[in-house]
């Protein structure tokens, strides 16, 4: 397969250019209205309004020459194996790596971690999205395989989400509703999305538009009870600390 490397990059950087200009022209309003930085801060803003632009245009075109080719060219020769059962596991794998690599889950992670004062670590947040998320996409690959229609999921987990907001504590409530918008990013919604359509297109009975897509709609809800999951753990650590320290409390003034 022949790609040029920057086919169709004049139209990418147009598109990010008219996400961006409007942006731009709000912050120099409030720049010369309300703000009023130093040249010297104004200069290091612009100077960050540029990468961005040259940021998202370079990665953008990478998603179209690289990304999604690969991922529907990976997904063809997956779909065509033999032993379709592998795709499960594989699905693990790639859900729990794509997660692991993903920059808006590592800013998630760190910003939690920051202003909880290390009480949920960046570390276990992490490990938590990447396998919840892991755990999805093995689902879909079931789900593709297998035939299963995608609101077999969906209602049920929502469902079930709701509940356990019940039982988990209000910090993790927040965190993981954030994390289900988090966690369907670049890597997600590039690679993986196109490698289910390439699997989708060569299994037989399989519409790549029907059952190719909804993947990303799993990795959103996995977070969210992964996270919830982790809150009620937390929860119950916490009650048993306050037990302890009660009950040493209530001992110690017996002593007395």
């Amino acid at each position: 397969m022949n790609l040029l490397i920057f086919d169709g990059f004049g139209h990418i950087i147009l598109d990010v250019a008219i996400a961006l200009i409007p942006l731009f022209f709000l912050f120099l309003i409030f720049q010369f209205v309300f703000l009023k930085l130093p040249l010297r801060k104004l200069f290091d803003i612009l100077t960050g309004f540029l990468l961005t632009f040259l940021g998202l245009a370079l990665f953008l075109q990478g998603v179209h020459i690289g990304f999604l080719p690969m991922g529907a060219l990976m997904g063809e020769r997956l779909g065509a194996i033999d032993h379709t059962w592998v795709l499960v596991p594989i699905g693990f794998v790639l859900g729990f790596v794509a997660i692991y690599a993903e920059p808006a889950v590592s800013v998630l992670t760190h910003q939690v971690e920051k202003v909880s004062g290390g009480y949920i670590p960046q570390k276990i947040l992490l490990y938590t999205l990447s396998v919840g998320v892991g755990i999805s996409v093995a689902l879909s690959m079931v789900r593709i395989l297998i035939g299963i229609p995608i609101w077999y999921f969906i209602v049920p987990g929502y469902i079930l989400a709701l509940v356990i907001v019940k039982y988990s504590t209000k910090t993790f409530t927040s965190i993981a509703f954030d994390s289900g918008g988090v966690a369907t990013g670049p890597m997600t919604a590039t690679f993986i999305l196109s490698l289910f359509v390439g699997i989708a297109s060569v299994t037989e009975g399989r519409d790549p538009l029907l059952d190719g897509f909804g993947m990303v709609s799993l990795v959103a809800l996995a977070p969210i009870l992964s996270v919830l999951t982790l809150g009620v753990i937390y929860r119950r650590k916490e009650r048993g600390q306050y037990e302890k320290e009660a009950s040493r409390t209530k001992a110690y003034r017996n002593d007395r």
